[in-house]
């Protein structure tokens, strides 16, 4: 079996080429590193080896970003399985997904050479948005754009206080954020909400660097979940973000939750779109989404303990 290293330079603050340094002593196995140089690059690296055909493990060394990029190209191929070795700011996927921790777990997997399969989300049916932890519309996704584009990330991630970075524009935020009215349908039942701040689809529990928003999410089990956080003051929204870490916030009445195969959503404006915590752009005003599983699904390397 062939073993390419991709790695995210940038990812983490250049957290992803540290790791590397320590972990490439601890590979014996062949295998070949390749430094990502942009955006969508992992993708086109990662389909290149789809295209070729010979069964290969895909490990990357990066954040939530880097692995979106790699599984959307190995999705619904056989002959690929992807690994993790975390080294972004927020790391949601080793929260949700198991990760290669030391360089033995990568040698146990490459003897044993076992997979599991798991879902890919994904939001629109034309050229669809991917997703492997979660999307979202609304506060949450104008907050991650805005964090995402903050020097203030990057400084705090030198000194390995990143979270103080979402926590302080979350707060931000609430001034100016304008709340919005949605529909969810969704098994021949409509809901509709007003004054929403926002609606996340889960397909594991962890976003936002460690807040367990959808405690129940399963990674495997062909459905998603959706939470609306809706009709709260902006003060008590804060609340929201203080207990979601425990899971604790499902017990307010503002919070709705569910799971299902799939939602349409439809907003009254232009909302903010999140995809594994990258800009994904806005929803389209009053014309519905349809974000559901992919019916592609993808491996992930067993044995990683």
């Amino acid at each position: 079996m062939k073993t390419i290293f991709l790695i995210n330079p940038v990812a983490g603050n250049g957290k992803a080429l540290k790791k590397w340094l320590h972990l490439k002593s601890q590979i014996r196995s062949p295998h070949e590193v390749i430094q990502t140089e942009k955006a969508g690059h992992a993708t086109e690296l990662v389909q290149r080896f789809a295209d070729e055909g010979e069964r290969a493990l895909v490990v990357g060394i990066g954040g939530d970003g880097t692995m979106r990029e790699i599984i959307t190209a190995a999705a619904g191929v056989a002959h690929l399985s992807v690994g993790f070795v975390p080294a972004g700011s927020g790391n949601d996927f080793a929260r949700g997904f198991a990760s290669f921790k030391h360089g033995a777990d990568i040698e146990r997997y490459l003897a044993q050479q076992t997979e599991r399969p798991h879902d890919l989300g994904q939001v629109g049916e034309n050229d669809p948005i991917v997703f492997v932890s979660s999307t979202g519309i609304g506060f949450d996704a104008e907050v991650t754009a805005r964090v995402n584009k903050s020097p203030l990330k990057k400084a705090l991630n030198r000194i390995g206080m990143g979270k103080l970075a979402y926590a302080l524009l979350v707060a931000n935020s609430l001034v100016k954020f304008q709340p919005f009215t949605l529909e969810v349908a969704e098994a021949g039942e409509v809901r509709h909400f007003e004054d929403v701040w926002l609606a996340t689809i889960s397909n594991q529990p962890f976003f936002g660097g460690g807040m367990k928003l959808s405690p129940t999410s399963k990674t495997d089990d062909g459905k998603l979940e959706i939470t609306v956080v809706h009709g709260i003051r902006r003060l008590k929204l804060l609340l929201v973000f203080g207990t979601v870490f425990t899971g604790s916030h499902l017990r307010l009445k503002e919070v709705d939750q569910w799971h299902s195969e799939a939602f349409q959503l439809k907003t009254d404006a232009a909302v903010s779109r999140h995809a594994d915590g990258d800009a994904a752009g806005t929803t389209p005003p009053n014309d519905a989404v349809l974000y559901t599983t992919s019916k592609k699904r993808w491996l992930l390397a067993r044995n990683q303990t």
